[in-house]
């Protein structure tokens, strides 16, 4: 019994230990891959508990206008924190802002506000309260406001309370904790009918990842609303710094008019002239990319039944609704009739109703489509010339004659476990690792079936999955006869095949991006004359071995012309490209000729992705683009990438993958250090679980 007893003591010890084991493990792993806490040391994290999470219990104000908050401030578990960093760890900095938006107006007007003088004047700015009283404990406090709601107040109205702030936390080596929360009430305590929720941050967080600005506690739409309302104005340049008007100005960017007839673009002394608006083919006229239909967004519609001047002149910051210069319209005094001639939808695209103006082309709904489909493979074995069966048909899935596409071609690479040193003739020495053939002259029957027969063939050594890729466009003429006559090229969707050239099981490639992730910002990537449009297709041509040399001879500009080809491989490319401004920083550069010689410098691409602390051009989250953690399976071992303009040519794949964003030669320097004739030794200390794990590096606090 003794013995039995003591087992049963030694089992109830041991499963103590599990479950204490179990709840730290848990507690730990609560933390994304993408956050530095994540990786931090178990009991650190479990003493330290980091994150910050505010939250509003209720709010209100005295009929003598004293505004009163009271709020709580915790860790991710909902455990309490002390603000004074006292009893637990990180001191915690707050701010406040209360704001009222009137029954009549649409716009916040804010009661915290203070005066700022600069070279357009003085204004009384709206933003955060000074000399409040703060009481409370560890975990629950109250704040009351310095600033009081003016005599009269309408306390029928909602009032909005915002709080930011921030949980320093650097002395664990965790960062800096950021947060932010909004509060509605009305201050009779009736219930809450009126908001302002036009857009939602997730609209913005598709592009932007995590809205946040002013050194990041200030995040997301619905605080951004608070303080840039009308009453916000640009001290240096006396322009105005209201939501709707500074956002649609800054996206417009290098597109506005007043940009386009070289007037710079500046918010608060920076120069925003430069921006491009990443929906293809930059055209800012998608609209709903921020005015989303399928966020919830209770106003979700307001920009098309309630347009004004404030907002579209914005955009058309070329019209002068006083005088009426520019707007077919004539002189507008007020918004009143905007709506009359705006209406939502009309009957046709490109009309002068909302929706219908800020049609992109591409878009339209005119267009009656293009798809190219795949049906099969036949004879693609190693040393015969494939014989590709596919369809061409409109959106409706008519068929199309081949005559009515402005060109179709199919592209052959292998084999898929790495695109780019396989040879498909001394002809094709200018496409190397690939073959692009037109299809123009292939054989189709009534229905759009048709069937093209390669003029080069597999390798007679070939063995593997190799891939046949599809390109196509068409020409449409839309509303001709009209004075909105147009016309519009646009592509199909490249579809890819997948075929064994030696018997073996097919394997298609990889998958390291999907064409969803990119058009999260890029709504509907399409570039090379609308041609190219998914990135399974694009690294058939972008491989290892490509470079822009075939077109670099025809450069036009002379210092392209005499400068060594530029690699193009797609983990270069892309990562160059999407480096841009942060590359200039580390001495990089990244110019590529393109075709007809032009000349193409991506050096100040400006990355829309923002860090924790509110900067935009964050790399670090590279999920934005990367699928299913591919970002941490390293391309140790195959083929190297030719880089003619880089440190080191060729490069290792990993090396040249990574050396997309780390540009230095002191980065360089690493990556030869760390590679020899046996090959690169990157996932010694980059693979997943290994101290300098790719995820671990790239998280943020």
């Amino acid at each position: 019994m003794k013995r039995s007893t003591l087992n049963i003591k030694k089992s109830a010890a041991l499963a103590a230990v599990v479950a204490l084991s179990l709840t730290a493990a848990a507690k730990r792993h609560q933390y994304s891959t993408r956050e530095k806490a994540a990786y931090a040391d178990a009991s650190t994290v479990d003493f330290v508990r980091p994150g910050l999470v505010i939250t509003i219990n209720q709010a209100q104000i005295a009929s003598d206008g004293t505004i009163t908050v009271v709020y709580t401030v915790a860790d991710p578990n909902g455990l309490p924190l002390d603000a004074a960093g006292v009893t637990t760890p990180g001191a915690i900095s707050l701010n406040y802002i209360a704001a009222v938006l009137p029954k009549d107006k649409q716009d916040y007007a804010t009661y915290t506000t203070r005066s700022i003088s600069g070279a357009a004047g003085t204004f009384n700015e709206p933003n955060s309260d000074s000399g409040g009283v703060t009481t409370g404990g560890p975990g629950q406090y109250q704040y009351v406001f310095h600033t009081k709601a003016p005599a009269g107040f309408d306390a029928t109205a909602t009032h909005t309370i915002g709080i930011f702030g921030s949980r320093v936390l650097t002395d664990f080596n965790l960062g800096t904790n950021y947060a932010s929360i909004t509060y509605n009430f009305v201050p009779n305590g009736a219930n809450v009918t009126k908001v302002h929720d036009v857009i939602r941050t997730a609209s913005c967080n598709t592009c932007h990842d995590q809205l946040s600005f002013h050194g990041g506690a200030r995040r997301g739409v619905e605080m951004c609303v608070l303080c840039h309302n009308p009453g916000m104005v640009d001290t240096v340049s006396g322009g105005s710094v209201d939501f709707k008007v500074m956002i649609h100005e800054l996206h417009m960017g290098e597109k506005l008019p007043t940009v386009v007839a070289g007037k710079p673009l500046l918010v608060a002394g920076t120069d925003f002239s430069k921006i491009a608006y990443p929906a293809d083919p930059g055209d800012p006229r998608r609209c709903e990319t921020c005015h989303s239909q399928t966020t919830g967004a209770a106003q979700a519609t307001a920009y098309l039944t309630n347009p004004t001047r404030e907002a579209c002149g914005a955009c058309h910051n070329d019209v002068n609704f006083a005088t009426g210069a520019n707007h077919p319209g004539g002189p507008q005094i007020d918004d009143k009739q905007c709506a009359n001639c705006h209406i939502p939808q009309g009957e046709l695209d490109f009309d002068a109703s909302i929706k219908g103006a800020h049609v992109a082309p591409t878009a339209s709904s005119l267009l009656t489509g293009l798809a190219v489909n795949i049906a099969k493979v036949d004879k693609g074995t190693a040393g015969n010339a494939p014989v590709v069966s596919f369809t061409v048909q409109d959106g409706s899935g008519k068929p199309l004659a081949l005559s009515q596409l402005g060109s179709i071609s199919f592209t052959m690479a292998g084999p898929t476990t790495d695109y780019g040193y396989t040879s498909f003739g001394s002809d094709t020495a200018s496409t190397p690792g690939y073959v692009t053939e037109s299809a123009a002259k292939a054989s189709c029957d009534d229905s759009g079936n048709c069937t093209y027969t390669f003029t080069h063939a597999v390798p007679a050594k070939a063995m593997g999955t190799y891939a046949i890729g599809v390109e196509a466009r068409r020409t449409e003429t839309l509303l001709p006869g009209t004075t909105k006559q147009q016309s519009v090229t646009y592509g199909t969707p490249n579809r890819v095949a997948y075929f064994s050239v030696d018997g073996s099981p097919v394997t298609p490639r990889r998958e390291v991006v999907a064409s969803a992730n990119c058009n999260q910002c890029h709504v509907a990537l399409s570039v090379h004359g609308s041609l190219r449009n998914n990135p399974e297709y694009c690294v058939m041509c972008h491989n290892p071995s490509n470079t822009d040399a075939s077109v670099r001879v025809n450069a036009t500009v002379p210092a392209d012309k005499a400068a060594p080809p530029q690699g193009i491989a797609f983990p270069l490319l892309v990562h160059r490209i999407h480096d841009g401004v942060n590359m200039l920083a580390d001495g990089g550069s990244y110019t590529v000729v393109g075709f007809g010689g032009s000349h193409n410098d991506f050096s100040g691409t400006l990355f829309p992705a923002m860090s924790p602390a509110g900067k935009a051009t964050d790399l670090a989250n590279c999920s934005l683009c990367h699928v299913k953690g591919s970002e941490a399976n390293l391309p140790v071992g195959l083929n190297n990438v030719v880089n003619p303009q880089g440190w080191i040519n060729p490069d290792g794949a990993t090396a040249a993958a990574c050396s997309g964003c780390h540009v230095a030669k002191d980065a360089a320097a690493h990556f030869a250090a760390n590679t020899s004739s046996l090959g690169e030794s990157c996932t010694v200390c980059h693979q997943t679980g290994a101290m300098f794990d790719v995820n671990k590096m790239h998280a943020q606090y």
